[in-house]
């Protein structure tokens, strides 16, 4: 069994209209459309993260071992 939580939420007027209409539309609850926007929202944040921690690493290895890099040696061979 899954755990719930209850949260009370404020919206603006016209965003709780929204919701609402949208729930009848889909023929879902609000909580329900709530809950997968957020868990789309939230698996975007979590890519951007992996992506920008990939960025911060990315090269981070280039001649770890020695202070020649894989390019310098290709660009010195004659192929």
């Amino acid at each position: 069994m899954e755990l719930t939580v209850r949260k009370n939420f404020v919206f603006e007027k016209n965003i709780a209209m929204y919701l609402e209409e949208i729930a009848r539309d889909t023929k879902k609850s609000m909580t329900a459309l709530l809950q997968e926007l957020i868990e789309e929202r939230y698996k975007q944040i979590k890519v951007k993260k992996r992506k920008e921690a990939f960025n911060r690493i990315k090269g981070s290895a280039t001649g770890l071992l020695t202070d020649v890099s894989i390019q310098s040696i290709k660009a010195d061979k004659n192929v």
